[in-house]
């Protein structure tokens, strides 16, 4: 189809432990994007961030990308961008640097408590479900279950090892920065120059996949929204 020239493709990565289903529901016009899913690969022993990130641009089939990418994926595509240039680059639920991680993940790093975190506890997730009592607890172990099937202990320790440990001091002048008002993972009190999506947890692009759907399109094609948009949704 020679009309995929035209196109803006558009590569998405999720969040730790999670899959591309996170992303089902978002749609980008047809006419304009094309729409590619990355999943997360099992790291090598002691893999340092930036040979992931290499390892990853081999899935990347277009030039001039567009990269989008979830919580610690946002860190990914961030790293990925060192090596390869793109349209633009669009973080969602994430941090642009480690001045923005929560308190409690820079103690986590500073004392090495995230060696300790019980990363098998996602092997119980099926286990969780199946003894799930009550409709809100049931519906919350399916989604578990349906969206975090990245269960490798490798990749776990890897992941969080990374997360809490990512070396970055000062944020790439071209991130755009989507984060809602109610994260709960990484609390916006600690993030600076982003585009806020009033009562978004960290999972809005889910839960909000109607903002997401609505105002994306323009985000990709100008690095922003219209002014009167912008003040509606806060910074």
């Amino acid at each position: 189809m020679e009309d995929n020239k035209e196109l803006i493709h558009v590569y998405f990565m999720p969040g730790l432990a999670a899959n591309s289903s996170i992303f089902e529901f978002i749609e980008l016009p047809k006419d304009k994007f094309k729409m590619h899913f990355l999943e997360w690969i099992i790291p090598q022993e002691d893999e340092a961030l930036t040979s992931y990130a290499k390892r990853l641009l081999k899935y990347i089939k277009h030039k001039d990308p567009v990269l989008i990418g979830v919580s610690f994926g946002g860190i990914i595509v961030q790293e990925m961008c060192k090596f390869i240039e793109v349209r633009r680059l669009i973080i969602i639920s994430s941090v642009k640097c480690r001045a923005e991680l929560p308190r409690r993940m820079r103690i986590a790093a500073e004392t090495g408590l995230f060696k300790f975190l019980p990363v098998s506890l996602l092997d119980y997730v099926d286990y969780f479900e199946k003894l799930a009592v009550g409709e809100f607890i049931k519906k919350r172990a399916k989604l578990y279950r349906k969206y975090l099937s990245v269960r490798n202990h490798r990749y776990l320790n890897w992941a969080i090892k990374n997360m809490v440990l990512w070396d970055c001091d000062k944020p790439r002048k071209d991130v755009i920065h989507i984060h809602g008002d109610k994260d709960e993972v990484f609390p916006a009190k600690y993030i600076n120059g982003f585009i806020e999506v009033k009562g978004g947890t960290h999972v809005m692009v889910i839960n909000r996949y109607r903002w997401f759907n609505k105002h994306l399109p323009e985000i990709i094609l100008t690095g922003k929204i219209k002014k009167k948009i912008h003040e509606e949704i806060g910074k």
